[in-house]
């Protein structure tokens, strides 16, 4: 029978990993730029919290610091001087149980000899290089000392050698000192601008089995050497200067004062010449109680390196910053496999916000939305609107108005209607129902003027930006009613004509990406009469379509525009600017304009204003919560273009 075997898929991506969620990314991309924020610090702060299903460069940057913590936590940097103390203790205590015994001069010659010892570890081990032993386990210990410093000298500036080299014979020693004197001249060549490309291939044919890293070329050998170099002095720069004195001392004793020591000593300076870029002055403080060997000193300190380029690269501060920059294998290392998934998935969704056209840059090289994002945008605003208008059964609390265009006839009044009443019908239908006696007004009475909704309109939705709307947290449900708004318009009523105009000190005609990116300021005023001005202009531009205005507000006029451009504020309002503010909407109010206002707020100036308003125009008010401003306002665009 056939078999197979199933491991984890490592080429590429994960093919099963769910896509990319830029529905809901974008949503939150959204909520960030309504709230001020520019689409770069929304991307980024999207970046930093992360999405649904993944870690974001917060929560990774925080782990890479626990990391860093533990390890200077945990660990003290003294472990191989504190094993070299512990076998020569070894080794004294089994040489002088050796002559203990023997009643010759020689024996206490030997042993007032180990008894004027220098107190110093290195000291003493040197003092020991030419010390004939008696006992072979005394002999043995020393031996080991001398082999562990050389093994722990090899393993800080080539990594794995220590494990590679339990056993050491004389002849591991000679093949150790003869790598160091080719790599010595190879790199002495290098340094010179010589052409080493043969010279470092012959290297790595005999060599090779020194570096399990397989370097292709000299630079990614130097760069390998170098960076482990540094972190062996980094880890000498983070010790006591007498525990540095002590292992200066102790590598001479390598391999039995082989000479090794000198060679990696003027190997680390030519390195340090070649690579001067890498931090060779730097430090770490230590404070644990798990002793480190001087190869896992040093891969400590590659690895508190490692970890610090982790974290720039998650910061994402510096200029260019992409999430292509981490490196994500280094990441796998320090923090497992889930942290790598984390960062590829979020360096995916980055990439696709720009590859599908949501993110682009602007001519003078910030990040925006796209149209393409602001449709999304909007039609996830519009969905939420459609849910809260199902959700409230198209309730409002608006006072009836005016609506659609008058074409002269009459009707009885049904169940229903809102169309305006005719009056003179009305009472004339009383007067012959009463005849000469008391008259006495009846449903049935009741006459309207019937009204036909034109197939176009033009609509002018005019936004409050002054501060309190900021202030009282209105500022984002402003900016989704008018996305909503804009995508039905563009999608499903592209015939229709809208215009945004904010107006705070001073009213404009923006775009939709103009106000969705718009920021809150502090600034007084709030110009309604400007925006007035601005939507008269927009409806005669428009004379075949039926004029809409639309209105939000949470505050009565109290500036107006001059004659010169510049506004006038004033607080409480001037009976100028109600004034010249009404003059503009009776001048609506004869374009044939629907307006209706979304009273945001309780304050009883601005009620009886917005209703003053409602009656010159022959409007209507709605006074909706923040939640509803959204349903409130498509509505009452649907409702004003409903055809009677």
């Amino acid at each position: 029978m056939t078999g197979y075997r199933y491991d984890r898929y490592v080429d590429g991506p994960d093919p099963l990993a769910p896509p990319t969620d830029l529905r809901a990314a974008m949503d939150e991309l959204g909520r960030e730029v309504m709230e001020g924020a520019s689409p770069e610090s929304a991307l980024r702060e999207l970046l930093r919290r992360g999405v649904p299903g993944s870690r974001g460069l917060d929560d990774l940057t925080a782990r890479l610091w626990q990391r860093r913590s533990a390890i200077q936590r945990r660990h003290r940097l003294d472990g191989t001087l504190q094993e070299v103390r512990e076998l020569l203790d070894r080794a004294l205590e089994a040489e002088r149980a050796a002559l203990f015994p023997d009643p010759d001069d020689d024996a206490r010659f030997r042993e007032a000899q180990l008894d004027a010892l220098p107190q110093g570890t290195a000291a003493a081990v040197r003092e020991l290089a030419e010390y004939d032993w008696r006992s072979p386990q005394a002999r043995e210990s020393y031996e080991q000392i001398q082999n562990l410093l050389g093994r722990e000298l090899l393993d800080q500036r080539f990594q794995g050698l220590k494990q590679a080299m339990q056993n050491v014979d004389p002849e591991d020693v000679r093949r150790i000192q003869e790598m160091l004197a080719d790599l010595t001249a190879l790199l002495a060549a290098h340094a010179q601008g010589a052409d080493t490309a043969e010279r470092f291939a012959e290297f790595m044919r005999r060599h090779g089995e020194f570096f399990p890293e397989n370097p292709r070329t000299v630079q990614e050998l130097v760069d390998a050497l170098a960076a482990r170099s540094a972190a062996a002095q980094r880890m000498m720069n983070s010790m006591t200067e007498q525990q540095r004195d002590e292992l200066n001392a102790l590598s001479q004793q390598a391999f039995g004062n082989s000479g090794i020591g000198s060679q990696l000593s003027t190997l680390d300076s030519l390195l340090r010449g070649l690579r001067p870029g890498e931090d060779w002055d730097g430090a770490a403080r230590f404070r644990g109680n798990q002793p480190l060997g001087l190869g896992e000193g040093a891969q400590a300190m590659a690895d508190l390196a490692e970890l610090d380029a982790l974290a720039e690269q998650l910061s994402q501060s510096y200029p260019g910053a992409r999430l292509e920059d981490i490196d994500v294998e280094a990441l796998v290392r320090q923090l497992g496999d889930e942290a790598g998934v984390d960062a590829r998935r979020l360096a995916e969704l980055e990439r696709e916000l720009r590859r599908q056209n949501l993110l682009e840059r602007a001519p003078d090289g910030s990040l925006r939305l796209t149209p393409k994002a602001l449709r999304r945008l909007g039609e996830t605003a519009l969905r939420g609107v459609i849910d809260s208008v199902r959700a409230q059964g198209r309730r409002d609390n608006s006072h009836a108005g005016a609506a659609g265009e008058l074409l002269g006839s009459t009707r009885a009044w049904r169940f229903g209607d809102t169309e305006p009443w005719n009056v003179p019908r009305t009472i004339t239908n009383a007067v012959l129902r009463s005849g000469l006696g008391e008259i006495r007004l009846d449903v049935a009475d009741v006459e309207i003027s019937e009204t036909e909704q034109r197939s176009r309109a033009a609509v002018a939705l005019c936004v409050d930006t002054s501060w309190s709307m900021v202030q009282d947290g209105r500022w984002v449900p402003m900016k989704r009613t008018a996305l909503a708004l804009h995508h039905l318009v563009s999608t499903r009523f592209r015939t229709d004509a809208l215009q945004l105009i904010t107006f705070g000190r001073h009213a404009e005609a923006v775009d939709i990406g103009q106000l969705t990116a718009l920021e809150g300021v502090w600034e007084q005023g709030t110009n309604l009469h400007h925006a007035l001005l601005l939507a008269g202009r927009h409806l005669r531009r428009h004379p075949d379509a039926q004029p809409v205005v639309l209105v939000v507000t949470d505050g009565e006029p109290t500036a107006h525009l001059e004659s010169d451009g510049e506004a006038e504020f004033h607080y409480p309002p001037l009976p100028r600017t109600i004034g010249k503010t009404l003059v503009e909407v009776d001048g609506l109010a004869r374009l044939g304009a629907s307006i209706t206002v979304f009273r945001l707020g309780d304050d009883p100036r601005l009620t009886e204003f917005v209703d003053l308003l409602a009656r010159r125009s022959g409007g209507r008010v709605v006074a909706p919560d923040e939640d509803g401003l959204g349903a409130a306002v498509v509505s009452d665009y649907l409702r004003s273009r409903r055809k009677r």
